[in-house]
């Protein structure tokens, strides 16, 4: 029992001194150049390669001695931070121990020192976890002992996070008031103090109330520390800062600039703010496949090369099954406009979404109905798309214009919008006229995209996305993509919407090998010069991939090829989703799409125009001629002519036969048919 008694006190004794002696041997300190490295984000490809990584500019970043920051500037930093900084060990105890209470209860802890903060932000990552205290605690007391208090608040001031995209004082001291930190005033360095804790929430440019509010704590606190006479604090005012400025912050000059920017946007949208971006060396996987990446990019820039260098492109790719962003062009300038987000007019790319909706209609309209295609005043079809009459899959393939606006007349352009936005268009769609079924409200190449994946998916709708994944450093899992999908229209009505794209790729010379199924759709839009285009579209999908690919400029003007052609939809942009397209498949099983079972009336098997063969005569089958009627014996039979019978020498029929009276006239027995002539049987 003694014995027992004694090891229990030595256990409880010497077992934290054993840790403490493991965790200080173990547990390096790294140099503040370590430190920032560690906070950067690292975006990955889907496969895990690396696409970039978040680190701060050159100019973002700039180490400046703790002699260069003025007292009452370090002074306004330990207000907010650690007032007994130059007295505690490097750790708080009550803190730790109050932290560590409330994680035993399932909450979280705090009351951190500078030197802990040092030591969590830029070393271990902040997962709320007795593990991670222990790790402050051992190198919060190891910094203490191999550095000077200068030293850590030093190297605090130049690892640290102040937003705008700037680690360090110095750099905050530009990106907010555009001096040098030498120059920096105390009220002035009040407003860095007050947002080292949550830049994204007390930026002054962001929320001047918070800001304003932080920064009285900080003055506050400085006068009861006696760093800050009364009167000086009296006549304090909030300093003016400059506006904020975007800065690239790591984002690649190339075509990926536009996919990390996306990145960081969705990464926003789902609380994940620039502060974790910046501070918590974030590990984020994207759903961009390089291979198909580098096809998209290497279509763009092949079938642009030797074109007009005004001409612009995107090309958005995505899986109909998870809408997961496959490839992501925006364009060759990464830190320019994104072309992929870019609102244009879509043309007839928006005719699917007539259809659509005409399919839901009580009673549905199906694809065999019929309307006139004939130009009518005020519209017209292009060369080659007039048809006197065409049912829906005969008009989409030739892109009868007079067709469509009909059929958005007839189910109402509400409903055609309510279409659209049901298959993942959300750009506005307000106030529409029959002229949206050909497209004169505004998308993306992304919503256009996203929108004929639902239909390519049965009609489930997937949220349309690149971060599939975000883990912190240290391996706790920060959000993961959800895989469920959301089911916009019936399965049938979305295989309907295929069956009547099924032709448009192979009548525009724009099938894939193997005459695998593919469902397309091309768009153009004309200027207002006659015979001129501005904007030009393909876009089309597979059970796998859907893709879809604008052409246009920044001004709006009109589109040509260097030879001076306008540019249409299954032109330039058309071999664009092809390459695009034939990459995607090139390795994969041919997929079909469901069995196709009509809505209402199916469509002809016939092209439009096109008139079905005549009906071929059949050929006539001889009668035998009915036997002869019992009775006196045929007076022919002897030789004697028959009583009315052509006497001789007159050909038979060369005479008519009197019928009796009342009788039916007689009727010719018909010819003997004369064999056809085949190779089995010739003639002659």
């Amino acid at each position: 029992m003694r014995r027992a008694l004694l090891a229990a006190v030595a256990t409880v004794v010497l077992g934290p001194v054993l840790a403490f002696v493991i965790g200080y041997l173990l547990f390096s300190v790294p140099s503040p150049d370590d430190a920032v490295n560690n906070q950067v984000a690292l975006i990955n490809y889907d496969d895990g390669t690396s696409l970039t990584k978040l680190v701060p500019e050159a100019g973002n970043r700039i180490k400046v001695p703790i002699d260069a920051v003025p007292v009452p500037v370090r002074e306004a930093v330990l207000s907010a931070e650690d007032r007994s900084f130059y007295s505690n060990p490097g750790f708080d105890i009550s803190g730790i121990l109050r932290a560590a209470w409330n994680q035993l209860r399932g909450g979280v802890g705090g009351g951190s020192t500078i030197t802990q903060q040092y030591v969590k932000n830029t070393l271990v990552g902040d997962q709320q976890t007795l593990w991670r205290k222990y790790k402050e605690i051992i190198l919060s007391v190891k910094i203490s002992q191999e550095r000077t208090k200068d030293q850590i608040l030093g190297d605090y001031l130049n690892a640290i996070y102040f937003g705008r995209g700037a680690y360090g004082i110095q750099a905050a001291s530009q990106a907010y008031f555009g001096k040098n930190v030498q120059e920096l005033t105390t009220t002035e360095g009040a407003v860095l103090a007050g947002v080292i804790q949550s830049p994204s929430r007390w930026d002054p440019a962001v929320s001047p109330e918070r800001a304003v509010q932080r920064w009285t704590f900080v003055l506050d606190g400085m006068v009861s520390q006696g760093w800050l006479t009364p009167q000086g604090r009296k006549a304090a005012q909030f300093p003016a800062t400059v506006p904020r400025r975007s800065t690239a912050g790591g984002v690649p000059s190339d075509a990926n600039g536009h996919i990390v920017s996306a990145v960081t946007a969705e990464l926003e949208e789902l609380g994940i703010t620039e502060q974790d971006l910046a501070q918590q060396g974030l590990r984020i996987t994207t759903s961009i496949d390089p291979a198909r990446q580098k096809a998209a990019v290497d279509a763009a820039h092949d079938t642009l090369t030797g074109q007009p260098v005004n001409l612009r492109s995107a090309v958005v790719s995505i899986d109909p099954q998870t809408g997961s962003v496959l490839a992501y062009y925006g364009g060759d300038n990464g830190l320019g406009l994104d072309y992929a987000r870019v609102e244009r007019l879509p043309g007839s790319t928006f005719k699917p979404f007539v259809v659509l909706a005409a399919l839901q209609q009580d009673p549905p309209i199906g694809l065999g109905e019929t309307f006139s295609g004939e130009p009518v005043p005020g519209l017209r079809n292009d060369d080659g798309a007039n048809c006197a009459r065409c049912d829906l899959k005969q008009a989409m393939t030739i892109s009868n214009n007079v067709v469509f606006n009909s059929l958005a007349q007839k189910v109402g352009p509400e409903n055609v919008a309510a279409a659209a936005r049901s298959a993942g268009i959300t750009t506005p769609l307000d106030n529409p006229t029959s002229g949206i079924a050909l497209g004169n409200k505004e998308t993306t190449p992304l919503d256009l995209a996203s929108a004929y994946a639902t239909i390519a998916a049965g009609g489930v709708w997937h949220q349309p996305h690149l971060v599939t994944s975000v883990t912190t450093a240290d391996g706790r899992v920060l959000y993961q993509a959800p895989t469920d999908g959301e089911q916009r229209f019936p399965e049938r009505v979305a295989r309907n919407v295929t069956e009547a794209m099924l032709d448009v790729a192979p009548a525009d010379d724009l099938a894939l090998p193997g005459n695998r199924p593919v469902a397309a759709k091309t768009g153009t839009v004309q200027s207002r010069f006659p015979g001129q285009n501005n904007d030009a579209w393909m876009a089309g999908f597979t059970p796998s991939i859907a893709t879809a690919v604008w052409m246009g400029t920044d001004m709006n003007s009109p589109i040509r090829t260097a030879s001076g052609t306008p540019i249409e939809g299954k032109s330039l942009p058309g071999d664009v989703w092809q390459q695009v397209m034939k990459a995607a498949v090139a390795d994969q099983p041919v997929q079909d799409f469901a069995p196709f079972r009509a809505i209402g009336e199916a469509p002809s098997e016939l092209a439009a125009n096109e008139q079905p063969p005549p009906p071929r005569a059949a050929a006539a089958t001889p009668v035998a001629p009915p036997p002869p009627a019992a009775g006196p014996p045929d007076p022919a039979a002897a030789g004697a002519p028959a009583p009315g019978a052509p006497g001789p020498g007159v050909p038979a029929g060369g005479a008519a036969a009197t019928p009796a009276p009342g009788a039916p006239p007689a009727t010719p027995a018909p010819p003997t048919p004369r064999p056809e002539c085949t190779l089995v049987n010739p003639c002659g």
